[in-house]
């Protein structure tokens, strides 16, 4: 990975405890950073990786790496593990089906940022039914709201503020969506949960329904979006989907802002009837002149729900268990598998 991403997120202490179990060593790259689809290609990095991975079992990469091919793979002989630290459970980084044929387990611990997504989704549900964006716009433009009380009797915070007993929609159960349902749980909600690859013994397991994106949309208090981002789920919330949005709903976008339809969501928030909370939007960064900006009844925050000091040290922590796991014989815990193209 990169100098700088090794500092930032290898943390001293995870990386004793890796080497009081295997011989670790280093290679740091220049290559491309986040990538939200296979790294181009660069004949140079890849032969650098393919030399330093040949007496290998374990291979752990990150931002900087390109992407880890068969040919890698063929070159080191010795590899039983490969493992990705920011590789959003895509596989973008490593060509999963290649390591599958070989026999190679490939990990992804991006799931180390899961916990603070879900705390702030949960958040922003709840700011968004209290209508605290709009109350806070009005505020800070100098309204007195208090103490007359009466002028919030027609507020949507006021007739539907409460989180207790409503019906919440989850798009998409993985890592963040089964936290989430945990930290639901006290406020007693109905959820109704749209994933096509969620197995059905989850609907028992956390006492949920599992249904259709179409029933999710059109039955929910809370509509969360936690889908990632892929060429399936892109524009997934289309102008259809926002449609089916019931008045007074709340939409609430933790995951990838490219997996709605901006336009779309604009021209129902004009109307009047939806609050959405967005921590993602696209493109990023917002324009200036958006007028998601100015809308009283969007509530914004800038990309931060995974982003916590905790969280940093998990995507390595997590990845040292797994490392651990695979060398010793033990089934890891974040595995990735090959994936068959589906949608949302």
């Amino acid at each position: 990975m990169t100098g700088a991403g090794r500092r930032r997120y290898f943390f001293p202490e995870d990386v004793e405890r890796m080497e009081r179990f295997a011989d670790v060593v280093w290679l740091d790259l220049d290559g491309p950073d986040r990538v939200f689809g296979p790294p181009a290609e660069d004949p140079a990095l890849t032969a650098r990786v393919a030399e330093f991975a040949a007496d290998l079992d374990a291979l752990v990469v990150s931002y900087g790496c390109p992407r880890i091919t068969d040919a890698v793979m063929a070159a080191a002989p010795r590899l039983r593990m490969i493992g990705d630290t920011h590789g959003d459970r895509f596989g973008f980084r490593v060509d999963v089906a290649a390591a599958h044929r070989r026999g190679i387990v490939v990990c992804d611990t991006t799931n180390g940022s899961s916990d603070p997504v879900a705390e702030w989704a949960l958040a922003l549900a709840m700011i968004g039914l209290r209508n605290a964006g709009a109350l806070f716009r009005r505020l800070i433009a100098g309204e007195l709201l208090w103490p007359d009380r009466t002028v919030f009797l027609d507020d949507p915070g006021y007739l539907r503020g409460e989180l207790t007993g409503k019906t919440v929609g989850l798009i998409a159960l993985g890592n963040i969506g089964r936290r989430l349902l945990e930290l639901l749980r006290p406020f007693h909600v109905r959820v109704l949960a749209h994933d096509p690859g969620a197995p059905d013994v989850l609907a028992n397991a956390y006492d949920i329904d599992l249904t259709s994106l179409d029933n999710v949309l059109k039955r929910s208090d809370v509509v969360i979006c936690l889908v990632p981002l892929t060429q399936a789920t892109a524009g997934l919330i289309g102008p259809e989907q926002i449609a089916r949005l019931r008045p007074g709903a709340v939409f609430v976008n933790v995951s990838r802002g490219a997996v709605v339809d901006t336009e779309a969501l604009v021209d129902r928030l004009r109307r009047g009837d939806i609050i959405a909370c967005l921590d993602v939007v696209e493109p990023e960064p917002l324009p200036t002149d958006s007028p998601l900006r100015t809308m009283p009844n969007v509530f914004l925050s800038p990309h931060i729900a995974g982003v916590t000091d905790a969280a940093e040290p998990r995507f390595f922590e997590y990845m040292v268990d797994d490392v651990e796991r695979v060398l010793a014989g033990v089934r890891p815990r974040y595995r990735l598998v090959p994936r068959e193209p589906s949608s949302a």
